[in-house]
């Protein structure tokens, strides 16, 4: 079936429509949506969430993996290469900004790994993206607490975060979270490399970040 580009919470996105150019539901009555053409993770809004977008070209076919796949197709992001470093991927998740908020927490140690999915309450997109790289470090801690030598990477897609907890940008809003995190960070018992991903773009990691913190929004519903 063709994608058609429609508007949800004021935003453009593209859902998967029947022939006659309507939403195709599944047997839950949810759509499927990505938010870009090129994103390999869909979505599932309820159709009462959506408009018509009156400047959208027709209907196409995209080619998308069927929801929750990961793509290994060429032009698909992937993780960037980290070595031994232990790794802390995060993300934030937020309906509607501000609204309900969840955050998803993977953190990689060899071949140990641990997730983590937590329903935050109501707030902003940047407090879930704060938090969640706030999370992450308290559970890397006790795998470093006694090697200070390791290298530990924080992989967001969150140019916010990263700015304000890594290249000193002075913090307009959110000034205590954001000060109680780089308190944290001063004490972290490794030192502490900040790597910016992209979005939606495939990275596995950091799809799975972002399903976690998603699936946390739900059960809290």
């Amino acid at each position: 079936m063709p994608w058609q580009r429609m508007i949800f919470r004021n935003e453009p996105v593209w859902i998967r429509v029947d022939d006659a150019g309507r939403p195709a539901l599944d047997r839950d009555g949810r759509a499927e949506m990505k938010y870009r053409e090129t994103d390999t993770k869909t979505y599932r809004p309820g159709p009462a969430n959506l408009s018509p977008d009156p400047a959208a070209p027709p209907p196409r076919e995209l080619d998308a993996p069927a929801s929750g796949a990961r793509s290994s197709a060429k032009g698909a992001a992937s993780a960037p290469a980290v070595g031994d470093a232990l790794q802390i991927w995060t993300d934030g998740a937020c309906s509607g900004n501000p609204g309900p908020m969840g955050i998803g927490v993977v953190v990689i140690d060899g071949k140990e790994r641990e997730e983590v999915g937590e329903y935050l309450g109501v707030g902003t997109n940047n407090i879930a993206e704060l938090v969640a790289i706030e999370r992450g470090l308290a559970i890397a801690t006790k795998r470093v607490v006694d090697r200070p030598e390791r290298r530990v990477c924080v992989f967001s897609d969150s140019s916010y975060a990263i700015g304000l907890l890594d290249k000193n940008w002075k913090a307009k809003a959110n000034q205590e979270l954001v000060a109680r995190i780089r308190r944290k960070l001063t004490a972290f018992p490794a030192s502490v490399e900040f790597v910016k991903v992209a979005g939606h773009a495939g990275v596995p990691e950091n799809e799975r970040c972002d399903e976690l913190g998603r699936q946390a929004i739900l059960r809290a519903r």
